[in-house]
């Protein structure tokens, strides 16, 4: 079992920055794939940006490319979401997930093994 703590959220003005952690309760080597999802009311839960252990490779959703980066330290069991140049539409709930598969297939489709309990980002000025 791996518990997910977020921090970093907070109230940013338009064009700022912020820059989330993940930290796990254990290890990060035992989870391949690694995530973070946003949730906005009246809105589903869409998958912002996700990293792989094997390669380290990553994906971004179109509406973030350019705009943020995520990276992981597995010597210190945390994920990192960069956050640049936000937007009011950024707001949202933001979820760290992680899934111990050798695939991303359960991370992309939102069925991840673990999930963090959320931090808020307001964008407004």
């Amino acid at each position: 079992q791996v518990q997910l703590v977020e921090s970093g959220g907070g109230l940013v003005q338009p064009g700022g920055s912020l820059r989330l952690s993940c930290t796990a309760s254990r290890s990060l080597f035992i989870c391949n794939a690694m995530g973070w999802y946003r949730q906005s009311p009246g809105k589903g839960r869409e998958l912002v940006a996700r990293i792989s252990n094997d390669d380290f490779s990553t994906n971004y959703a179109d509406s973030v490319k350019g705009r943020f980066t995520i990276s992981r330290d597995n010597a210190k069991n945390t994920v990192y979401l960069q956050m640049n140049s936000l937007k009011p539409e950024d707001t949202a709930v933001y979820l760290c997930a992680a899934d111990e598969a050798p695939n991303l297939y359960a991370i992309t489709a939102g069925k991840p093994d673990y999930w963090g309990q959320g931090t808020q980002v307001t964008v407004s000025s």
